[in-house]
């Protein structure tokens, strides 16, 4: 597991939770994918 894969899968697993919080987990995995990605690009892009 490389080190900033971690941010999108601690955006997923936050983002199911915000889903279940409204019934519906799915929705919430794809924001909590979108924005874990941005966060991704936006500290790795930094640091190059």
């Amino acid at each position: 597991m490389k080190k900033d894969d971690i941010i999108i899968y601690a955006c997923v697993i936050i983002g199911a939770g915000v889903g279940l919080l409204i019934d519906s987990a799915f929705p919430g995995v794809l924001i909590g994918l979108g924005i874990g990605y941005l966060l991704k690009t936006m500290f790795f892009k930094i640091n190059e």
